[in-house]
């Protein structure tokens, strides 16, 4: 493992650690697609490998700290922990295993006593990583139609009713976390999701999504909550403010379905 920046630099910002985490297990991630895997065992491999990781800069550099992560068992005692780090060290399985698919990350965000306060996303095939501590400027809106990010593989059929009543169009791609940094780098101007997922598939994202200005929700409007004991959290909407409302009166009007 490199270290690319000094421990001194992050021992007291969270908004730096975040970031330098991703960026860890983003270039671990990076050495384990030159390894000649293929299909399930390089799928393994990148979850194994950027797990490891993280737990290894967690544990020393924020060893009182709880942990909530995909790719480990669930400690219950994050329960009363004022600080959960939440992370998903590789999101976008599937992507990852589809070299040169550039649509997969890594998610590292601090949750404490009740708010995100710290998230980075690491997009490591593209060499970018999106982080709190320096939040994204998201560029002014174009002429165009609204564009709506979906997933690839799975787009709900209530987005594409979504897309046709405010005259958008949908951009398939890979990972929640590239979904939502879509709407942060102006690929896209929203990411509706109601399919399921867990706190860890969007929490980092949400958090630099905030950090940039971004309205972020549940699709009925109503505030993403993490540290639950129930992990899922099965929908979200993130956009430019701007498209908001007309987003979640849609879902209130003919739900998910």
């Amino acid at each position: 493992m490199t270290d690319a920046t000094p421990p001194q630099a992050i021992a007291n910002d969270d908004h730096a650690f975040a970031a330098w985490a991703a960026e860890q297990a983003g270039t671990r991630l990076l050495e384990v697609r030159t390894q000649g895997l293929e299909g399930r065992e390089l799928k393994d491999a990148g979850d194994a490998a950027a797990q490891a990781v993280l737990a290894q800069l967690l544990a020393e550099h924020r060893p009182d700290d709880s942990v909530l992560s995909e790719e480990a068992s669930d400690d219950k005692s994050r329960l009363q922990a004022d600080r959960v780090w939440i992370i998903d060290p590789l999101d976008g399985t599937r992507e990852f295993s589809e070299p040169p698919r550039d649509d997969w990350a890594v998610h590292v965000a601090l949750w404490e006593r009740g708010e995100l306060t710290a998230g980075a996303v690491a997009q490591p095939a593209l060499g970018e990583t999106f982080h709190t501590g320096a939040p994204p400027v998201v560029a002014p809106r174009g002429d165009g139609a609204p564009r709506i990010a979906v997933s690839r593989t799975r787009p709900p059929a209530f987005v594409q009713a979504l897309a046709e009543e405010i005259g958008a169009e949908l951009v398939p791609m890979g990972s929640a976390g590239v979904k939502v940094m879509s709407v942060v780098r102006d690929v896209a101007d929203a990411y509706v999701h109601a399919g399921g997922q867990y706190q860890w598939d969007n929490a980092a994202p949400v958090a630099v999504a905030r950090a940039a200005g971004l309205h972020c929700s549940r699709v009925d409007g109503s505030t993403i909550v993490y540290n639950e004991d129930d992990t899922s959290l099965p929908d979200l909407i993130v956009c430019r403010p701007e498209l908001a409302d007309q987003i979640v009166a849609f879902v209130r009007r003919h739900g998910t379905d």
